[in-house]
């Protein structure tokens, strides 16, 4: 029998459209095995044009399992607040299809460097294997940080009031030039005075701002990395089967944050694209993304 069900509450995501987590069992004491329900089109994590699934579901349930266990199992409080300080995937399946890697879906958590102090989670690192009828489909994992409510105040302090202040919404590159096809998906907008592009937030995206936040999301920043990519890659025909992203420092709502991209090799995965976010000069975001391009049915 499961040990407990997903919630919007615990996955920190209030529209079930958006949870992806569905329920989890305990089977060691850092080990679990979480029930996934992957769709076969959403709104915005939407099937690729060649019929494959599109990965970054893959690092969206990471983030939301990992919260879960967190709340669920490791007794951190709700209203507590996370940071994926890495966050990585790998697809481990050419046949990453939506007939193939949505429905129910199984995913192994191992969860590892458990810090505690005074009785509390303070940090992780969990990595997860994504199956179906025993077909490894991806891997991916995450080191995460957890801070109190009043330590989180208290480090952020009159960015707190972040959500009431309004951000502009800045114009949209090409839509095709990131791999989307609606607008209102893009997250990139054209920069005048600086290599790359500017940061696009859309406060009022359903997906991406799912609920007031002082900063910006660390999904908005993955997907960034993604759009950079493909809008680097000629005939921005770019899929991304792995990605692996450290975060900084926090990205702030009200400043400009600058998206850059360049080809570069690494020698575990050879070519690879390295996309960094800037905010008043400092590193926000590193991202290495491994890719192929698209195949014309």
């Amino acid at each position: 029998m499961p040990a407990g069900r997903a919630t919007g509450e615990l996955c920190h995501r209030p529209d079930p459209e958006d949870r992806f987590p569905v329920d989890w069992l305990r089977l060691s004491e850092h080990r679990f095995l979480v029930s996934v329900n992957w769709p076969a089109a959403h709104r915005f994590f939407a099937p690729l044009p060649d019929g494959r699934q599109d990965p970054l579901l893959v690092a969206e349930t990471t983030r939301q399992a990992t919260m879960m266990l967190a709340h669920a199992e490791f007794g951190v409080p709700i209203g507590d607040q996370f940071v994926m300080r890495e966050l990585g995937y790998r697809i481990e399946t050419p046949d990453f299809t939506v007939d193939n890697a949505s429905g129910a879906i199984e995913v192994v958590v191992e969860c590892s460097d458990v810090q505690l102090r005074a009785g509390r989670l303070v940090g992780m690192r969990v990595d997860l294997r994504f199956q179906r009828l025993d077909q490894v489909l991806a891997t991916s994992m995450g080191i995460l940080v957890c801070t109190s409510a009043r330590v989180y105040r208290r480090l952020r302090g009159e960015r707190m009031s972040a959500p009431s202040r309004p951000v502009p919404l800045l114009a949209a590159v090409t839509p095709h030039e990131t791999g989307r096809v609606d607008r209102k998906d893009v997250v990139l907008a054209l920069s005048k005075h600086r290599p790359g592009w500017r940061l696009r937030l859309d406060t009022t995206h359903p997906t991406l701002f799912a609920r007031p936040n002082d900063h910006v999301p660390g999904m908005v920043l993955l997907e960034a990395a993604r759009q950079a990519a493909t809008a680097l890659t000629p005939g921005h025909d770019f899929h991304p089967v792995s990605m692996r992203i450290s975060f900084d420092k926090y990205c702030e709502l009200t400043e400009p944050c600058w998206i850059l991209a360049r080809h570069d090799v690494c020698p575990e995965q050879g070519a690879v694209l390295r996309v960094q976010g800037v905010q008043q000069e400092e590193p926000v975001f590193t991202a290495i993304l491994g890719g192929a391009v698209r195949e014309s049915r």
